[in-house]
């Protein structure tokens, strides 16, 4: 009866430790358009971790390496705890 538990928690942890790893992981959509956006950027690290956000809640990205966010509003209204842009 142990084995059948340990084998029970030990196939869950896997199956948890999986999906952990694939929400975490940007979509193919928003990553390569973030890694046009932010191209140019001096804090590329930072600028992806924003971008990657703001894409996955917004499902777009503007065009180009700075500004055109009139392409996407919900990109261009978020903003971040101090009242400035989110989103690069």
């Amino acid at each position: 009866m142990r084995q059948v538990y340990a084998t029970i928690l030990l196939v869950t942890l896997i199956i948890g430790c999986s999906f952990l790893e694939t929400t975490t992981a940007g979509s193919e959509f928003c990553d390569s358009k973030c890694a046009v956006r932010c191209s140019k950027a001096g804090r590329q690290d930072r600028c992806l971790k924003y971008c990657g956000i703001c894409c996955e809640k917004c499902d777009c990205v503007p065009s180009g390496t700075y500004g055109n966010k009139d392409e996407c509003p919900c990109y261009r209204d978020m903003k971040n705890s101090k009242g400035g842009p989110k989103c690069p």
